[in-house]
């Protein structure tokens, strides 16, 4: 076939998808030819057929057929990146949100109610405003985890392909320690421990996710998946309500606010797991989730922590209620709590 391409992979592309690896090199390229190219072994990785979620390594070969006219985005899509450019007040406003940056990634304290990626009926979100944080002349910062639309605090976004590829293997690897402030209904018994119960999705999703929702099954489920939770309260409103520590042990969907109703203590505002439960007087009724300490491996060496105040309604909540706000995590390396997922 004339035309075809062999390109070896580089050091700062090793270590993603392939599919990745083509929106990056073919912005044209939509996934579904994409796919097709693949099925059909047009597009190969080290001379074997290959899938889109594959991992590529530096110095893998990759068989590319003619793909000129794929390397920039269609008009109408460039049309729409046109429309997309940010204001000066876009731009103001995603540097607000910075609490710490270098020369390998951002640290952003996220507003309860921004969505972090776009998907139905959400046109602006965090994503479409990272370019806003750096020069025309650098790539858009990447996201390497994510949040809750209504959960605020600290997210990580990487300025580099290295950076990301780093951060990334931190948090699949769960070496990240992440401490999550919380405000429940009730006080949990005890008031320190952990929570040890597997979840699973629950039928009747919508479109993109919209009302996606995890539940408490058994272990012998055929599609439980393992879910740890260490929590602690930090201080407490009689019975009515406690400020609450948590720690995701592993990584699942909606996990604090599934295991917290498990519990029989929901997460104020969380009517989807704890209906009215989650509902208290005189109490914002916007959920009081609140992601606010990471340790974790910098790209460059050495350990990054940082955390983020309170902001919006939490920090409304927390004044009216006269709850510190300046706790340290119970579960900081040097505590002696740590506790690996």
């Amino acid at each position: 076939m004339s035309g075809v391409q062999t390109i070896e992979v580089s050091a700062k592309d090793a270590d993603q998808r392939l599919d990745r690896w083509f929106k990056d090199a073919y912005p044209g390229l939509s996934f579904g030819r994409l796919s097709k190219l693949l099925r059909t072994g047009q597009v190969r990785l080290n001379g074997k057929r290959a899938k889109p979620g594959d991992r590529i390594q530096t110095g893998d070969m990759i068989r590319v057929p003619p793909l000129e006219a794929e390397k920039t985005a269609p008009a109408g899509q460039q049309k729409k990146q046109t429309q997309e450019r940010l204001s000066a007040k876009d731009r103001d406003y995603i540097r607000s949100l910075v609490i710490h940056e270098d020369d390998d990634l951002f640290v952003l304290n996220k507003p309860s109610g921004l969505a972090v990626q776009g998907g139905t009926n959400t046109e602006r979100h965090l994503d479409g405003l990272l370019a806003g944080l750096v020069g025309s002349h650098e790539d858009k910062p990447k996201l390497v985890h994510r949040l809750d639309r209504d959960t605020s605090g600290i997210l990580v976004v990487a300025r580099t392909g290295a950076a990301a590829r780093s951060l990334t293997q931190s948090f699949r690897a769960r070496d990240a320690v992440k401490t999550y402030w919380a405000l429940v209904s009730g006080v949990p018994t005890p008031k320190e421990g952990e929570i040890d119960a597997a979840l699973a999705k629950l039928p009747g999703r919508g479109p993109q996710g919209a009302h996606e929702r995890v539940g408490v099954v058994d272990r012998d489920h055929p599609e439980a998946k393992p879910a740890r939770t260490a929590y602690e309260v930090l201080e407490q409103m009689g019975r009515r309500a406690a400020f609450m520590a948590l720690q995701p042990l592993t990584g699942r969907t909606h996990q604090l606010r599934a295991h917290m109703a498990q519990l029989g203590t929901p997460i104020v505002g969380d009517g989807k797991y704890g209906g009215a439960e989650a509902m208290l007087e005189g109490v914002s009724k916007k959920l009081h989730l609140h992601a606010r300490e990471i340790d974790i491996a910098h790209p460059k060496g050495g350990r990054l922590n940082v955390t983020a105040d309170l902001s919006g309604h939490m920090k409304k909540t927390w004044a009216d209620l006269t709850f510190l706000t300046n706790h340290p995590s119970p579960f900081a390396a040097d505590t002696g709590k740590r506790r690996k997922g």
